[in-house]
């Protein structure tokens, strides 16, 4: 399959200025002359030249009975300098779902097949002009958003990750080397390995594949997004909060207890970082069955969540209320908002600081706006752990990629833990030559067909 020409629909699928579709392989060009008709003379379409320099073309696609289906723009891209590193022609048409499909059908009936999720990436992997790593970023990028996820997915697409763990790997594989050597060769007059110098290397290696899991909980969040709860009594702000967050009045604000009866859930761009706000109904006592379910889920989401938003209002004291919800985030990760500072304070800094240890405390006003950016400050420096220019470290966002970071990680561990043993190089080596292999599938050199599949089947069509 992999000689197969393909085609696909590259743009999402309703209404647009244009539409694209991609062909890859080597009958590409066979298949262009076919369906394009040239508004010059159709003989100089016959030669690559009339293509060459990547120059667009004017004209129309054509049925098999001469009749025009679009008028469109073609352009022939040679290999190997092409998004798969095959022949490709892109047919740039009107966006209307039928021309886009009149197209592909029109191509497909000219020797195409329809292109499997993900191929024309998988072609760009198999033919070696990405790694694995690398086409993974391809369908993040696409599914980017929030700007910090963006440059994330950038990054990696750029090579930033498979750079770190090629490096891991070449520490790995000198000290493979060096142990091969001295267990297939023991008599030869070679360096002995000593299992002092054999335990540096492995914390060395041990130190670098830290680093790199260190940055997975930071690329978590970027990529799927910072979970944060708002939760507080009735009438603290909690509502108000939300809209400001928003930037839009999308939860309604009354002075009435118990306007908010459900959690409400919104995202919200804070600093480049996609935020998942729920704003919850207020914890209260209550005779109403509805606000009564309403406060259940309130309690649920904060089990949920990754950061907690409470909400006091500084011109009241602590309530029984207060007491129960600082009851259930005593051991979350909290940011309290003292609100409604502009008025007299009967609750202080000092006060909740006892109550929660380790809580952020930021006094707010969400009729002045007082307070508003710290909360952005504060969540910045969570997701970043206080370092905002991550410098060189490589933050590592995908799921597959972190599980074999830290099952690399664990067989370097073994190998330590046996080396301090002074078992024998042969049991060790089966310990760090796991690590090497385990790496090497975050890139693609030691990964099966099987997880090559999943990964590509995940992508969207014209990808």
């Amino acid at each position: 399959m992999i000689n197969d020409t393909i085609a696909a629909i590259a743009t999402a699928i309703g209404e647009g200025g244009i539409g694209i579709i991609r062909i890859s392989g080597e009958d590409s060009f066979d298949i262009l002359k076919k369906v394009f008709r040239s508004v010059e003379k159709q003989e100089e379409v016959e030669k690559e030249s009339f293509f060459l320099g990547r120059k667009l073309r004017y004209g129309h696609v054509v049925d098999s009975e001469e009749e025009i289906i679009d008028e469109v723009l073609a352009v022939y891209m040679k290999a190997p300098k092409t998004y798969t590193a095959e022949d490709v022609v892109e047919i740039y048409c009107h966006g209307s779902v039928v021309a886009l499909r009149k197209i592909l059908r029109r191509v497909l009936t000219c020797g195409a097949r329809l292109a499997e999720r993900g191929e024309f990436t998988k072609r760009a992997f198999l033919n070696g002009r990405l790694d694995l790593s690398q086409a993974e970023a391809v369908m993040d990028l696409i599914s980017a958003r929030s700007d910090k996820a963006y440059g994330s997915a950038m990054s990696q697409l750029q090579g930033e990750l498979s750079e770190g763990v090629d490096i891991i790997r070449k520490f790995i594989l000198d000290v493979l080397v060096e142990m091969t050597v001295n267990i297939d060769y023991p008599d030869e007059d070679i360096e002995e390995l000593t299992y002092r110098s054999l335990i540096k290397s492995l914390l060395n290696i041990k130190e670098q594949l830290e680093k790199l899991r260190k940055g997975a909980d930071t690329g978590k969040l970027i990529r799927e997004g910072l979970g944060v709860t708002i939760i507080g009594r009735p009438n603290v702000g909690k509502s108000s909060l939300m809209n400001r967050l928003l930037g839009e009045s999308r939860v309604i604000v009354t002075d009435i207890a118990g306007t908010t009866r459900d959690t409400i859930e919104e995202s919200a761009n804070i600093r480049g970082i996609e935020v998942r706000l729920t704003d919850t109904a207020g914890i209260r006592r209550t005779e109403d069955t509805i606000e009564k379910i309403g406060i259940e889920k309130s309690l649920e989401s904060i089990n949920t969540a990754d950061l907690i938003i409470y909400v006091v209002n500084a011109g009241e004291a602590l309530t029984e209320e207060d007491e129960k919800i600082i009851e259930e985030i005593q051991y979350k990760k909290v940011i309290i908002l003292l609100n409604k500072s502009d008025l007299d304070k009967k609750v202080s800094k000092e006060y909740m600081a006892e109550k929660l240890p380790g809580a952020k405390i930021i006094l707010t006003s969400m009729k002045t706006g007082e307070g508003i950016s710290q909360i952005g400050d504060e969540v910045e420096n969570m997701v970043y752990g206080g370092a905002v220019a991550q410098g060189n470290s490589v933050t590592v966002t995908n799921t597959r990629h972190i599980a074999l970071i830290e099952n690399a990680l664990l067989s370097i561990n073994e190998a330590i833990e046996t080396t301090e043993l002074k078992e024998a190089l042969d049991i060790i080596e089966i310990d760090v030559r796991n690590a090497y292999d385990l790496l090497g599938e975050i890139t693609g050199e030691t990964t099966s067909d099987d997880i090559i599949n999943e990964v590509f089947a995940r992508f969207c069509l014209g990808k």
